[in-house]
């Protein structure tokens, strides 16, 4: 039996986040032992921390949804360091962390405390792949909805590969009714992770965009809120000057009956994602019989 938390990761309110299994103390687990443990958990992402390897770590963190292992992904990474704070397993050195993991070394942020506390996990940089012709229709069809014309949809990569279509406005994103099975064999076909749709709010409004992530293809037919997704969407927004602000918050989950807010902050070629956590589940897992 080994330590294990669950918690809710970009909110404030329990059960309004995404959920990240965190498995304390992964030593001995083989791949094997991990996938079965994340197909089991049936979460969008289970974490197992594990010694570091590198000296300049403060730990390491292996990602795994129901069907792979990822070099990266955003609400385990800031999941995994609030639990790992909260069960006393590391010190906090001038607000700062490096988080080791598939994408490499990390920089955390941790800023406040308490119910305040916010981290902030440094995103591997995105990279925007050629655009493909004749993905705009086939994602049109897929999601009974047309990206701006301006700006056709693309695949960009921080680890995960996504496809990022922007519908312009946030109604048109918050309407969508997917057909997944179609999006699933989109994804299958390039070996990308999902399809993350955005579009913007209305002048005035609390968050900036609206989120929403479809990865049928990885067993997840929609994430509640998706870090790394939010991320490439705005290294995106960086590199065609579309940026609402160096500092927004956008919205995602609110389809699912959840309220994720994924605070996002540019500077240069990095990208900050990051907000509020909350421990839902706290007790012992036992890893074998």
């Amino acid at each position: 039996m080994v330590a294990f938390k669950q918690v809710d990761v970009f909110t404030q309110r329990g059960f309004f986040g995404n959920p990240v299994a965190v498995i304390l103390d992964a030593a001995g687990l083989g791949d094997a032992d991990m996938q079965r443990i994340a197909h089991w958990t049936n979460l969008s992402e289970t974490a197992f921390v594990l010694p570091a390897q590198h000296p300049d770590a403060s730990y390491r963190v292996r990602i795994f949804t129901p069907r792979q292992e990822l070099p990266f992904a955003g609400h385990p990474s800031v999941g995994s360091a609030h639990a790992v704070i909260e069960a006393g397993m590391i010190s906090v050195r001038d607000g700062r962390l490096i988080q080791e993991c598939g994408a490499g070394l990390l920089p955390i942020r941790v800023e406040g405390s308490g119910s305040a506390q916010r981290i902030f996990v440094r995103s591997p940089e995105a990279r925007l792949e050629p655009i493909i012709s004749n993905a705009s229709a086939r994602l049109a069809a897929a999601l009974a909805a047309t990206a701006r014309a301006d700006h056709p949809p693309q695949v960009v990569n921080n680890g995960p590969r996504w496809w990022l279509v922007d519908l312009g406005t946030a109604s048109t994103v918050r309407a969508l009714q997917p057909d997944l099975a179609a999006i699933a064999a989109f994804n299958r076909a390039d070996d990308s992770v999902g399809v993350a749709v955005f579009g913007r709010e209305p002048a005035g409004s609390a968050t900036a965009l609206a989120v929403r992530c479809f990865c049928p293809a990885d067993g997840i037919p929609e994430d509640p809120v998706t870090g790394s997704a939010n991320a490439c969407i705005a290294a995106w927004l960086a590199a065609h000057a579309q940026l609402p602000a160096h500092e927004y918050c956008a919205s995602q989950g609110r389809e699912l009956g959840r309220d994720g807010i994924v605070t996002l902050r540019v500077d240069g070629n990095d990208v900050w994602l990051g907000g509020h956590s909350r421990t839902i589940i706290a007790g012992q897992i036992r890893l074998r019989d």
